[in-house]
C-alpha cells in the first residue's frame, strides 16, 4: 500500500506541467524551420566513429524493459557539433566516446519518475529533463584500440553514492578517468551533474523546448 501510494503521489507531479511546454512533432517542425539549431540530428551520421550502447533500446537498464523501439541516438545540432570536437580531441589520446543515452522523449521521463527506486537519480517531470530538450548526453570513455570502456566509479545508471561526480573514496584510476572525461567535456560546453558522473548537460539548454517525439519518428 505504501509503494502504491508513493507512485500515485509521483504520478500527480507531472500533471501540473504546462502542456504547452511539451512539443508535438508538428510544433517541433515549425521550431526547426525557424531555428535550424533546434533540429534533433542522428549523432552517428555526424560522428560515425562514436560508439553506442543505447541501454533504453534494450532491457539492460533499471526499468528492465525497452523504452525505445529504435536504437539510434539523437541530440540538437549544436550539441552534436560540440561532441565532434570532444571526440576529435580524445582521438589524439587514443580514446573515444561511448553514448548510453541522448535525446529522451518526455513521456519516458514520466515513466522513469513513476518507477525509479530513488527519484534523486531521475528528472522531476514538473521541470522536465535536459534529455527531453535534446541537450543532455549520458556517456563514458573507451579505449579506441580495444573498444573497452575505461574504468569508472560505477556502471551506467547506478543509484550508488559512488556515482556522484565528485565522490572521492575511490581507486585513483577511476578518479583520473572520471576527471579526464569531465575536463574534456567542459572544454566544449558540457557540464556534469552532481549525482551522475556519466550525465552531461549542454550550455544554453534552457533555450530549447521540452519534446515528446518518439525516437522512431525522428
Amino acid at each position: 500500500m505504501l509503494i502504491a501510494g508513493a507512485l500515485r503521489v509521483r504520478a500527480q507531479h507531472y500533471k501540473y506541467i504546462d502542456s504547452t511546454k511539451v512539443c508535438s512533432i508538428a510544433r517541433y517542425k515549425r521550431q526547426v524551420k525557424a531555428n535550424p539549431d533546434k533540429q534533433l540530428v542522428e549523432i552517428k551520421k555526424y560522428i560515425p566513429e562514436i560508439a553506442l550502447d543505447l541501454r533504453y533500446a534494450t532491457s539492460n537498464n533499471f526499468m528492465h524493459r525497452r523504452m525505445y523501439t529504435t536504437a539510434k541516438a539523437f541530440a540538437c545540432l549544436p550539441v552534436v557539433k560540440a561532441l565532434q570536437q570532444v571526440e576529435a580531441e580524445l582521438k589524439m589520446q587514443g580514446l573515444g566516446l561511448k553514448i548510453y543515452d541522448a535525446y529522451r522523449p518526455y513521456s519516458v521521463t514520466v515513466n522513469f519518475y513513476e518507477m525509479a527506486p530513488d527519484t534523486n537519480f531521475v528528472a522531476d517531470p514538473r521541470r522536465g529533463s535536459k534529455h527531453n530538450r535534446g541537450c543532455a548526453i549520458d556517456l563514458t570513455l573507451i579505449n579506441l584500440k580495444t573498444g573497452k570502456e575505461l574504468e569508472m566509479p560505477t556502471g551506467f545508471d547506478s543509484f550508488s553514492r559512488k556515482a556522484g561526480a565528485n565522490y572521492v573514496n575511490l581507486p585513483p584510476q577511476q578518479i583520473a578517468n572520471r576527471e579526464l572525461l569531465k575536463t574534456v567535456m567542459a572544454k566544449y560546453g558540457f557540464r556534469v551533474i552532481s549525482t551522475e558522473w556519466w550525465h552531461y548537460d549542454f550550455m544554453g539548454w534552457a533555450g530549447y523546448e521540452l519534446l515528446d517525439i518518439p525516437v522512431q519518428n525522428l
